[in-house]
């Protein structure tokens, strides 16, 4: 039987993509596949809202480690909320570049007046590293505000900013951003090997100033990426399903798929709060709701084995207390309240509450009344 797939990446693949991708295999040093990647260059800037986007053949993890390495140049400061901000710091160490942490709980955003702090007494920092959504726990940290305050201090930090469970999801102000990065299995609802880097003008000035690296230098693929090819071999099969995706948002236009993504999340938040479970980021990002439970690992079970709903659960300390449940992408109208149903049958099975159908009451009203 079929698993309802619903972890926050990989996303499942819908069926038009699939197709697209079924085609055989061309080569990537021809025409037609520069015409190709020529468009999807184009869509890509217009859905990055920045003046240049690269492509990689990686996973987003190969995008964070092009950007500190091309655009830190003496000292980053992490932001640290999670696995994926204690990985830019990992990056650092790779690479023997200094590096300062802010860190905090998994669940707290990152304080401005922190960075402020930081900024203030140690003027080597000249980049900062920052998550727009922390998967590990499904928070959402000030990015813009983070980058506004940071610029105004010294306008030639970089702001590298993780957005790979966030770009496709919101609206994310790139004013202030040096470098967004994301990851073809989040909301871009592809199989995973393909990463993606918006960049602004003063981040191309940057990695063209003083190019670093070979697989991720990023001067390099600048220089073919404007001429519709890459430096090395280009995903061909990824870069056709990005296309598709792409133009399929652009078709319904982007602004609704974020109305959609916003709306669905809040009404599956009020759900989950009506069956008495906390959701654990005091700021939640609409990719996902996280929710911190004692018997998180025990409903992970039962959804997996009973209702054939696959929801993704934590790491490290919260491992066996948190479940997170993905809202990234384009959605079948029956999915959400399948799964919260099933939650709510779980918490009947475990003794918790007796099921009363509450949990989907409550999401169609939020999100249809």
């Amino acid at each position: 039987r079929k698993m309802l797939l619903l972890t926050p990446g990989p996303t499942p693949v819908p069926e038009a993509i699939r197709v697209a991708m079924s085609e055989p295999t061309i080569h990537h040093r021809t025409p037609e596949f520069e015409e190709i990647f020529g468009k999807t260059r184009e869509l890509l800037k217009k859905f990055f809202d920045m003046p240049e986007v690269l492509m990689l053949a990686s996973s987003g993890t190969g995008a964070m480690e092009a950007s500190v390495l091309n655009l830190c140049k003496k000292k980053a400061l992490v932001v640290n909320s999670g696995k994926f901000g204690e990985r830019f710091g990992e990056i650092c160490k790779a690479y023997e570049i200094q590096y300062q942490e802010l860190k905090y709980e998994w669940n707290t955003p990152c304080s401005l007046d922190d960075v402020a702090q930081a900024l203030k007494n140690d003027s080597d920092i000249d980049t900062i590293c920052v998550q727009v959504c922390e998967s590990a726990g499904g928070l959402r940290h000030p990015v813009e505000a983070i980058a506004k305050l940071a610029k105004a201090h010294n306008p030639e930090i970089s702001i590298i900013a993780d957005g790979i469970t966030a770009v496709g999801v919101e609206k994310i102000d790139t004013t202030y951003i040096d470098a967004l990065v994301s990851g073809s299995q989040k909301a871009f609802m592809l199989p995973p090997g393909l990463s993606m880097v918006g960049l602004s003008a003063h981040a191309i000035e940057k990695i063209q100033a003083s190019p670093r690296g070979f697989y991720f230098n990023l001067a390099t693929e600048l220089k073919n990426q404007q001429k519709n090819t890459t430096a090395w071999t280009a995903p061909t099969t990824l870069v056709i399903g990005l296309k598709a995706i792409l133009e399929s948002i652009d078709e319904d236009g982007i602004e609704q798929l974020y109305a959609d993504t916003a709306a669905r999340a809040k009404a599956t938040r009020e759900a989950l709060k009506t069956l008495g479970l906390k959701i654990y980021p005091k700021v939640p990002a609409n990719s996902m709701s996280a929710v911190l439970d004692e018997d998180a690992a025990q409903i992970r079970k039962i959804l997996k084995q009973k209702y054939h709903v696959n929801i993704a659960g934590g790491q490290e300390h919260i491992k066996t207390t948190l479940f997170r449940i993905n809202h990234m992408g384009i959605f079948e109208g029956y999915e959400i309240p399948w799964t919260l149903n099933a939650i709510e049958l779980a918490l009947d099975e475990l003794g918790r509450r007796p099921y009363d159908g509450s949990a989907n009451r409550v999401f169609c009203e939020t999100l249809y009344k």
